[in-house]
């Protein structure tokens, strides 16, 4: 089938007044929603680490079972508040009583690891069971719209469109997936709803399929959109190319680029978008190349001063102001000084480590995306900072050869911030053998999950079997910073020391 380019758009251009229109309906129902009596999810805080009903917050839960809680259960509720409550569940209580449940869960954690540390003959305990002081969680400085990154997918709605651009509720294992559009989620800024309603007018007029299942066919997949303070607009769209042509697949990158450049998506203004053609679930630049069809290869965000250019795959922090204070916060805690040297492992695009390099001896950083190391040493040159370098590759095969033969005898500051996954073992035993790392500040967004794993490796006696020859490190200060308000995570920084 040779598609070929519409004489006319069948939809009606949108105008920034237009485009905000359209949202307004959400919004407003997300306004009714909070204005509602807050009635937590009883049912899901109650699996949270440390959700605990003597608090006033869950004694409220508990309290709001009846008549009116009843009516907003998990089954009865809108699509709308059911997306919320997967998404955002703790997007009905204030935000002080957000932050006193994850207080409670992240000691929680910490009691855990004390209990495993006990297991293993370290005894670590603290007042209420601790592995070590927890310091109070530190407030998010946004609390609404504060994702500068948003994944769209695109399913089956509750209308049961394929087309439909939004997040799930429900599980692909319970085959009970709907596609909810999420114009009402307080955590998404407007900037990205705007890209995704877009997104969603352009499929829906297109002839070619969504693909909900790479074997049944379809083209259209997953939209990320990227924003910065400096009011930056990335969006990247994946297609499964299937058996399409490369003139086919040049029509519709053409008709792309044609509607966010000259259509109706023309209203969100994008600095720059991408087209990547991908068989599988999650590509790398490496795997399926990112296609730039409009605007400018980059984006650009200020942290702590310091500007960084960021591309397509690259990690950032989800919520840029919080990451400032978590930046300061890993400076202080690290204890750098002139003669430090700072390994920053899983670096990103280098933003921890380039905004302490001024205070340090040395940076060096390792990452496994590639092109987040091409920004990183972009963003060194850009900021004048010279005393730092970076390696690309899987810090399991880069840092046991990069400390192998480690001769300076300048004091060692590691921080890790690894993905939920946590940790290769390798790299847990690379750290524990190098005399020189006396610090080490763990940043996890899950550290009940892999990470837990990971603090016992590091904390664990010495053990010739599993070649953990050095000294353990100590727990020493835990400090929760809340990125991710209305959610049930935080960033937690575990202090360990030796």
């Amino acid at each position: 089938m040779k598609l070929m380019c519409p004489t006319g758009w069948p939809w009606p251009r949108c105008t920034a007044g237009n485009g905000a229109a359209a949202l307004r309906p959400a919004m407003a129902l997300s306004c009714t929603l909070r204005l509602r009596q807050r009635h937590p999810l009883s049912a899901v805080l109650s699996s949270l680490p440390g959700w605990d009903r003597s608090l006033p917050a869950q004694k409220k839960a508990a309290q709001g079972k009846g008549k009116g809680g009843e009516g907003r259960s998990l089954p009865r509720s809108s699509w709308d508040e059911r997306l919320a409550d997967a998404v955002t569940p703790l997007w009905r209580f204030p935000y002080q009583e957000q932050l006193q449940v994850k207080y409670e869960s992240q000691k929680k954690i910490l009691q855990t690891l004390a209990s495993c540390l006990e297991e293993l003959g370290i005894g670590t305990q603290h007042p209420g069971g601790l592995c070590c002081p927890l310091q109070p969680i530190v407030p998010s400085p946004v609390i609404n719209g504060y994702r500068n990154k948003s994944t769209f997918s695109v399913n089956r709605g509750p209308d049961g469109n394929p087309k439909t651009v939004g997040l799930y509720v429900g599980t692909g294992k319970a085959r009970n997936i709907v596609c909810v559009k999420a114009n009402h989620m307080e955590n998404i800024p407007l900037k990205h709803k705007r890209v995704a309603q877009c997104y969603e007018d352009f499929i829906r007029h297109s002839p070619l399929d969504s693909c909900l299942l790479f074997h049944k066919g379809g083209h259209w997949r997953e939209l990320v959109v990227r924003t910065t303070s400096y009011g930056h607009t990335m969006a990247i769209i994946t297609f499964h190319p299937q058996d399409l042509g490369q003139e086919a697949l040049a029509t519709q990158k053409s008709l792309l680029k044609e509607f966010f450049t000259c259509g109706p998506g023309a209203v969100c203004a994008l600095t720059s978008l991408y087209f990547q053609e991908s068989t599988m679930t999650r590509c790398s630049h490496e795997q399926a190349p990112f296609q730039l069809l409009h605007g400018e290869p980059h984006i650009f965000e200020e942290v702590l001063g310091l500007k960084f250019r960021i591309s397509p795959d690259a990690f950032f922090q989800v919520n840029t102001a919080g990451a400032e204070a978590l930046y300061q916060a890993v400076g202080e805690l690290g204890q750098v000084g002139g003669d430090t040297i700072l390994l920053d492992i899983c670096c990103g695009t280098g933003a921890i480590g380039l905004s302490l390099a001024r205070r340090v001896s040395k940076v060096i950083g390792i990452e496994v995306v590639e092109k987040a190391i091409e920004d990183a040493r972009w963003n060194a040159a850009f900021n004048g900072i010279s005393n730092s370098e970076f390696h690309s590759g899987k810090a399991e095969a880069v840092l046991p050869q990069l400390l192998s033969s480690w001769e300076d005898a300048r004091p060692v500051v590691a921080v890790v911030n690894p993905s939920r996954a946590g940790l290769h073992y390798r790299v847990v035993r690379a750290i524990r053998n190098c005399r020189s790392i006396q610090r080490l500040l763990y940043i996890s967004c899950k550290p009940e999950g892999e990470a837990m794993r990971n603090f016992t490796e590091l904390c664990c006696p010495p053990d010739p079997g599993k070649k953990l020859l050095g000294d353990p490190f100590t727990p020493t200060l835990a400090i929760p910073f809340d990125m991710f308000p209305h959610t049930v995570h935080c960033e937690l920084v575990l202090l360990l020391t030796r």
